[in-house]
């Protein structure tokens, strides 16, 4: 499913406009990329969890020329799922 996809289905299910349930889509998205980007940990109960995590600089080899490189310290975007998406995906 893509994101049309998504906007589309939710649009059906909660009885709205294509272009109400895309700019209401877009305000989360916002709000969580926004979350994430000033360090916060954004928690659903039952869904999950997105946090912002440290990856620490690594030796890399550039697989075309064999040759040694330094990957760089970085922050990365993590979602931990909940214990009922689990249990939902898993048919139980």
């Amino acid at each position: 499913m893509n994101k049309n996809d998504f906007i589309g289905k939710l649009a059906e299910q909660e009885g709205i406009e294509k272009k109400q349930a895309e700019k209401m889509t877009a305000a989360v998205l916002k709000a969580l990329t926004d979350a994430l980007v000033a360090g916060e940990k954004i928690q659903f109960v039952g869904f999950g969890a997105f946090e912002v995590r440290d990856r620490a600089e690594k030796k890399v080899r550039n697989p075309q020329t064999g040759e040694a490189l330094v990957a760089p310290a970085t922050k990365i975007p993590v979602f931990k799922a909940g214990k009922a998406l689990k249990d939902a995906v898993a048919g139980k």
